[in-house]
C-alpha cells in the first residue's frame, strides 16, 4: 500500500476511498487518461504505478493481486497484455498530471491524469562501466593500464621536431677552413725551404 497522504481522506471512510481510487485507476487504464480533480489526481498516481509495476512482472501472483484493486478482468488482461510491456523499458514515472483551470460549478482544481505511453526514454550512463572500461580494453590490470594511458599520453605530448642530432664535434666555418689551408701552405714551403738546403749542404 503507498504511503498514507496527510489531510482528509477522499470520501467518508477508508473503504470509500479505497473504491473511489480503485475506480479511477480501472478507468485509467481502460481509457488511457481522465479529467479529475487535482486532489484525486495525485492520490490515484502512486496507486496506479504501482498496478503498473506489478503487472510489469506478469507472474500469476501479481495478476491477482491486481485483481484485488481493479476488479474488472477485461481492463486487467489490458493492462498486463498492452499497457506493461510498452514501460518495459521505463523504471517509473507511467503517468503525468496536467492542471487544467477550475471547475465552473464549485471552483474546484481541475487536472489530466494520463499514461505516458510512446515517449523515448533517456538511457542514463553508468558510472560502473566507464570504471571498467580501461581493464576490458587488455588483459592488463586497472593500474597498469592507467599507467600506460599516461605514458602514450606523455608521447602525444611531446613536440616533434626535426633538427639534427647533437654531436661532439665543433662545426667547420668558413674562416676556420682559411686558417687551416694557410697553415698547411706554411708547413709545405718550410719542408720546400729545407729540402733546397740540404740540396746545397751536399753540392
Amino acid at each position: 500500500m503507498p504511503t498514507p497522504t496527510k489531510g482528509h481522506r477522499l470520501g467518508g471512510s477508508p473503504a470509500h476511498e479505497r473504491h473511489i481510487l480503485a475506480n479511477l485507476a480501472t478507468a485509467l487504464f481502460q481509457h488511457g487518461r481522465i479529467t479529475t480533480t487535482e486532489a484525486k489526481a495525485r492520490r490515484l498516481r502512486p496507486v496506479a504505478e504501482r498496478l503498473i509495476t506489478f503487472a510489469k512482472r506478469g507472474d500469476i501472483h501479481a495478476r491477482r493481486h491486481v485483481l484485488t484493486v481493479v476488479t474488472d478482468k477485461g481492463v486487467v488482461h489490458q493492462l498486463f497484455t498492452e499497457i506493461a510491456p510498452e514501460f518495459s523499458e521505463r523504471d517509473g514515472g507511467y503517468t503525468r498530471i496536467t492542471k487544467i483551470g477550475p471547475r465552473k460549478g464549485d471552483n474546484a482544481a481541475m487536472a489530466v491524469i494520463e499514461l505516458v505511453r510512446g515517449e523515448p526514454v533517456a538511457a542514463k550512463p553508468r558510472r560502473r562501466a566507464r570504471r571498467t572500461e580501461p581493464a576490458a580494453a587488455g588483459s592488463a590490470t586497472p593500474a597498469a593500464a592507467t599507467s600506460a594511458t599516461a605514458t602514450a599520453a606523455a608521447e602525444d605530448e611531446a613536440p616533434v621536431t626535426d633538427e639534427a642530432p647533437v654531436t661532439d664535434e665543433a662545426p667547420v666555418t668558413d674562416e676556420a677552413a682559411e686558417v687551416d689551408d694557410t697553415d698547411v701552405d706554411d708547413a709545405d714551403a718550410a719542408e720546400d725551404d729545407a729540402a733546397e738546403g740540404d740540396a746545397d749542404k751536399d753540392a
